[in-house]
């Protein structure tokens, strides 16, 4: 069973009719098409409702299935909607949207840091990235300055394509030290931000984002954890 993402064309897009292919044996549910986002690569997966013609399920996030299938778990044991029902997908859009804000966020995040990254984090107000740091950042003040400096230029998100040979041959595109983009599968996908002379960031990611920066709006850099003898995290949150 394969899930169509339709997050992946549109991320924007909130409702979507799609049918049912499978009820799973946790009690999930496997949709031929998915508006919601499974959990990955660091950013939870979306949570919204399903409706159909005499039923209402909230969905309380979704998860990867096996051979690409997109798993909708259910907030609580309920009705399910049959088998081969036409089901409309309604996103919890204010959710998914602060997800998109704060993921574009920590990409420019690793502009301003341009160290390894060793892991991440994203939620609904804040997230956070782990940095092969050792020494603390001199100045997290002009960290910040530089971070909001970057959303407030409205840049422009984009995605690209890449085969998985390209990025072999171009290994300074990942910036992740201990989780490697999916290959195997002929291409990967890159996210762009800015445009031509004005690209500052591009990497692999199979994550939601805004389509320019300016929707992030203002973020602030809460603290600086050492974690462990070369790690350092950095957390920012979202100011509305």
């Amino acid at each position: 069973m394969t899930t169509e993402p339709l997050f992946r064309a549109d991320p924007y897009l909130q409702e979507a009719t799609a049918h049912v292919l499978a009820h799973t044996a946790e009690g999930g549910i496997v949709m031929d098409a998915s508006v919601f986002y499974p959990t990955g690569g660091g950013q939870p997966g979306d949570s919204g409702w399903l409706v159909w013609d005499g039923g209402r399920l909230p969905v309380a996030t979704t998860v990867k299935g096996e051979g690409g299938a997109i798993v909708l778990v259910p907030a609580a044991p309920m009705q399910m909607s049959p088998v081969g029902a036409e089901v409309r997908q309604v996103l919890d859009w204010s959710r998914r949207h602060r997800h998109m804000r704060v993921h574009t966020a920590l990409h420019l995040l690793s502009v301003v840091i341009p160290l390894p990254v060793t892991g991440g984090q994203i939620g609904a107000d804040r997230g956070r990235l782990d940095f092969d740091m050792p020494d603390p950042p001199a100045d997290t003040a002009a960290l910040e300055a530089a971070l909001n400096a970057l959303i407030e230029r409205d840049l422009k998100v984009t995605e690209t394509w890449i085969t998985d040979a390209e990025l072999e041959a171009n290994p300074g595109l990942v910036k992740t030290m201990s989780v490697r983009p999916p290959a195997g599968q002929g291409r990967v996908r890159l996210v762009r931000i800015g445009e031509g002379a004005g690209q500052v960031d591009l990497q692999p990611c199979g994550g939601t984002h805004v389509a320019r920066t300016g929707e992030i709006g203002h973020v602030t850099i809460d603290k600086v954890e050492k974690k462990g003898r070369m790690n350092r995290r950095v957390s920012i949150t979202l100011a509305e």
